[in-house]
């Protein structure tokens, strides 16, 4: 008899475990794959929005699948549907519909939900958050009226990337963040002040204090904060995302103190002290374990949910695998400027009591006399007593994907300093610098000493 298998989401996550699923089964009989998503897209990318808003491509093109393309395959895929319950003593979950679906295996991806805080006015017309086509398509509109000035709560990734498309578009643009910086949670103070002058001609920023309300009749008008009136025909709440968790809490299984369900390597889910065999989730909803700091933690990534993916799949398969602490790669381009992080800060790493030894560097891309060299700033942070890498931040307008990338298999295997600096490059005028800026980055952390093979 076909195993049923019903995935609750249909995002990056829920998508991820559907294709690989359905690649990995030997025969269609074998599995009925059942997803239930309450968004009316097949699999739309939410991260493509601030690049439609900037008027690089149309909202529409980021549907990359439409549902027929599952139906097709066989696939019982339902959109603008929402799952009410979860039964687990008797296999089976609740629709909206009014009907229940049986299932051998659950797969629980029900993602994140933007914080909103708690503040007067969030409910006014013109107050918007960035998490779906809806979204999108209301905030475009709201674009498109030629509004005077926007206001942002929250200088995150999302916020930072839509106040460049409003200030393209000739809205004045402010930006409030309760913390000193932008950026915080994956870049330092000083690291962050690289883009904040990037920035400073078409945004203003306001550091350290917090929004109070939000006013208006019925249409969004001002924004109060710490006593100062802003005017803002336009405001999104970027304040951060919060796991999914409701149905999953009101099923009982565990929330571990991120928020996220608790699950062991395997992904699945516990409760009452068990892990359920026939159970799992990922992606947004989930707890993970820093690789670095060894403590809970989120990681609401794209790429996070596809390496998760994999190993639900797996073991729905058949094929044990598990997943490993994570160190959570990050990239971004703000207004042509790349960003990119991985491992810990040295605020995370001064949280959880690690000492560090930490370089900066900045050098070209390319050798200094080849054109359309750029600038590259590369901040290296070590743990104090291994010189192990444990942190990353690049900063440039190129390659900085690729080095993080490269940076974070530095950290998974364990580098130092050291190794950094004794390891053969590749060199070409046309491409890199004979002495790489990452190099120049482990010897600033160590005290410029001298470095050796044998060491």
């Amino acid at each position: 008899m076909a195993k049923k298998v019903v995935i609750i989401g249909g995002g990056a996550a829920g998508i991820d475990v559907l294709e690989l699923l359905h690649r990995g089964k030997k025969d269609a009989e074998e599995m009925e794959l059942t997803l239930i998503k309450k968004e009316k897209e097949g699999f739309f990318s939410t991260c493509g929005l601030p690049f439609a808003l900037q008027g690089m491509y149309d909202i529409k093109e980021l549907e990359l699948i439409k549902p027929g393309f599952y139906i097709d395959k066989g696939v019982d895929f339902r959109t603008g549907a929402e799952v009410t319950g979860i039964n687990l003593e008797d296999g089976y979950v609740s629709v909206d519909t009014g009907e229940d679906i049986k299932y051998d295996y659950l797969v629980i991806a029900t993602g994140s939900k933007p914080f909103i805080p708690p503040i007067e006015g969030t409910n006014l017309e013109g107050v918007y958050t960035l998490t779906g086509r809806e979204d999108g398509e209301r905030i475009e509109a709201a674009m498109n009226a030629n509004p005077g000035n926007a206001l942002i709560i929250g200088a995150g990734l999302i916020g930072l990337q839509t106040a460049v498309a409003f200030s393209k578009k000739g809205i004045s643009t402010t930006v409030v963040e309760m913390l000193p910086y932008l950026l915080p949670t994956i870049l330092d103070a000083d690291m962050t002040s690289i883009v904040q002058k990037w920035l400073h001609n078409d945004i203003t920023f306001i550091f350290g204090k917090p929004v109070s309300a939000i006013k208006g009749d019925q249409q969004v008008k001002s924004v109060i904060v710490e006593g100062e009136e802003i005017p803002a025909d336009i405001v999104l709440i970027s304040a951060g995302m919060r796991p999914n968790v409701d149905i999953a809490m009101k099923a009982g299984l565990e929330i571990g103190e991120s928020r996220g369900i608790v699950t062991d390597r395997s992904l699945r889910v516990k409760k009452e002290k068990s892990y359920l065999n026939n159970v799992y989730a990922l992606g947004d909803c989930v707890e993970v374990l820093d690789a670095v700091t060894s403590r809970p933690r989120l990681s609401q990534l794209a790429s996070t949910a596809l390496i998760q993916a994999r190993v639900v799949a797996n073991n729905i398969l058949g094929i044990s695998s598990s997943y490993e602490p994570c160190l959570s790669p990050t990239v971004a381009a703000i207004s042509g400027l790349q960003v990119g992080s991985v491992g810990v800060t040295s605020e995370t790493a001064k949280r959880y009591g690690i000492k560090i030894k930490a370089g900066n560097a900045i050098k070209y891309t390319k050798a200094r006399f080849f054109p359309g060299r750029k600038l590259i700033i590369v901040k290296l942070i070590f743990e104090a007593d291994t010189e192990k890498l444990i942190g990353a931040q690049v900063i440039s307008e190129e390659t900085v994907a690729e080095r993080i990338n490269e940076l974070t298999l530095a950290i998974k295997a364990g580098i130092t300093a050291n190794e950094i600096c004794m390891r053969e490059r590749c060199f070409e005028p046309s491409l890199t610098m004979v002495e790489d800026v990452i190099v120049d980055a482990a010897v600033k952390a160590i005290g410029g000493r001298k470095f050796s093979k044998s060491e």
